[in-house]
């Protein structure tokens, strides 16, 4: 299968059995997001919403994160992963929100790597969700279902990498919703260490899957032989 092929049927597929793709942190305005995205780096999006109940709370804005301390704020993340850090990330990034942006959210990448915290992948997973920018966020899902399903080359290292080949070849309309589909179908069925293949209903363009066959062929061949 050719590479654009290959493409037009991921996204004829996902489009056809998931036309709503969305995040599943939980979010009221792009001021929530950015801070559940800032706290999702390496915890789940179920833990996160549990914390962030609480938190929008006592937080509701980015003056409230501005004006408050370290053992303020800290209590009510600290089931989350790295506490420390993303405590002192979040009352950096309330200062430069009120300081710097009027109190905003900016709708730049540029403009948000500036913010505490914010990296490239939180930056484009805000432009894309907030405001459908063509932006693909590369988490690790994204990067392990996208080479499994042969959508970038086995020899792309980084998430940069992938996610160059992702914008390149996914029409800009399909970018913000994309990004979804690989998150989700990475999250629930092609797990990191043991994958659902027998739940999974794309496997007739999965390169993992068509490889892990070959291997199973010869295998059963050797021990008949």
């Amino acid at each position: 299968m050719l590479k654009k092929e290959r493409y037009k049927t991921f996204i004829d597929h996902f489009e056809t059995n998931m036309p709503v793709a969305e995040t599943e942190l939980e979010y009221d305005n792009p001021f929530q997001l950015l801070v559940a995205v800032v706290l999702s780096a390496q915890c789940t999006d179920k833990r996160v919403n549990i914390v962030t109940k609480k938190l929008f709370e006592h937080f509701p804005s980015p003056e409230h994160l501005a004006t408050s301390n370290f053992d303020e704020l800290f209590p009510y993340i600290r089931s989350i992963s790295y506490p420390n850090n993303k405590t002192k990330h979040l009352l950096g990034l309330g200062r430069m929100l009120v300081e710097d942006f009027g109190s905003e959210v900016p709708s730049t990448v540029d403009e948000l790597i500036k913010l505490p915290g914010v990296g490239r992948k939180t930056a484009n997973v805000i432009t894309s969700v907030v405001w459908n920018q063509p932006n693909m966020a590369v988490d690790t899902h994204v990067f392990r279902v996208s080479k499994r399903l042969g959508l970038v080359p086995q020899n792309a290292k980084t998430p940069l990498e992938v996610e160059k080949q992702l914008v390149k070849n996914i029409p800009d309309k399909y970018i913000h919703k994309a990004h979804h589909w690989l998150i989700l179908h990475g999250r629930y069925i092609c797990l990191a260490r043991k994958p659902k293949c027998e739940l999974c209903n794309i496997t007739r363009f999965c390169r993992y899957y068509e490889k892990a066959n070959k291997v199973k062929a010869i295998m059963a061949k050797t021990d008949k032989d």
